[in-house]
């Protein structure tokens, strides 16, 4: 189980550096703007990727579709709620800032931590020739970038009021229809299928001799829902934890500064 291939080690790290920096800069730029100021960068890149999805679809479509292009993937929650908190302005505005800046630290650690499972070495080889395998890496790499600018411009202030709450719900809600979708079209979105992991793919096909495919099978889909709500959770906390120290010391910075 390899968690970082050569690859990704020389193209993801040179990439969250830039990321980095990119953000850095444009907080130096626009750190004392007016929120819907700060706002730009992200909806830019809101668009951006909307338009990556939209031609991921069309050529699929056009090569005959496959069905794992189908919107029931946890990183397609992306997808859907970055648009969202880009340009929705309702009642609900903290609760969307709070599950789009959850699923994006998300992303993050999943990135950090086993790059290998987002996207293989081969994606990455073949980014210029395949563009399934573009898109996979920009997508990704992109969210990176839009969990930087959520930190680095304060484009959403944590406060914990129900907020758990709803990404449990949030969260609850997609587990049942991506788990759902996944036995009917017997195509593994989120892992509800098969398991990516080879050691635990070993484990789940061993036990269906034992427990039969029905009891396994639901056992393994529990196990992986309630995983994905733990893991939103502690993204969400660490976002929060994140987003109090730099907004703090900004807070801190405008005091000296006066």
């Amino acid at each position: 189980m390899e968690l970082w291939s050569k690859a990704h080690i020389q193209t993801l790290l040179p990439a969250t550096v830039v990321m980095v920096v990119v953000a850095l800069i444009l907080r130096k730029l626009l750190g004392g703007r007016e929120w819907k100021i700060r706002m730009i960068p992200f909806q830019v890149l809101a668009v951006i990727m909307v338009l990556l999805e939209i031609g991921k679809q069309v050529i699929s479509v056009i090569n005959g579709y496959d069905l794992y292009h189908l919107l029931f993937h946890f990183c397609s929650l992306v997808v859907i709620m970055i648009p969202v908190m880009a340009f929705y302005r309702g009642k609900h505005q903290q609760k969307v800032n709070a599950i789009t800046a959850s699923l994006l630290a998300s992303v993050v650690l999943l990135m950090l931590i086993y790059p290998a499972l987002i996207y293989s070495e081969g994606n990455i080889q073949a980014y210029f020739g395949d563009f399934f395998s573009f898109h996979t890496v920009t997508f990704h790499n992109l969210a990176l970038l839009a969990f930087f600018l959520v930190i680095a411009l304060d484009l959403y202030t944590p406060t914990a009021q129900g907020e758990p709450k709803v990404l449990v719900v949030y969260m609850l809600c997609f587990c049942v229809v991506s788990a759902t979708m996944a036995q009917l079209l017997k195509t593994n979105f989120n892992n509800f299928y098969s398991c990516n992991v080879p050691p635990l793919e070993e484990l789940r096909v061993n036990l269906q001799g034992v427990l039969g495919y029905g009891v396994t099978q639901t056992l393994y889909v529990l196990i992986v829902t309630v995983l994905d709500i733990l893991f939103v959770q502690m993204s969400y906390w660490m976002t929060r934890y994140i987003l109090r120290f730099t907004q703090r010391k900004k807070t801190e910075m405008k005091a000296e500064i006066r």
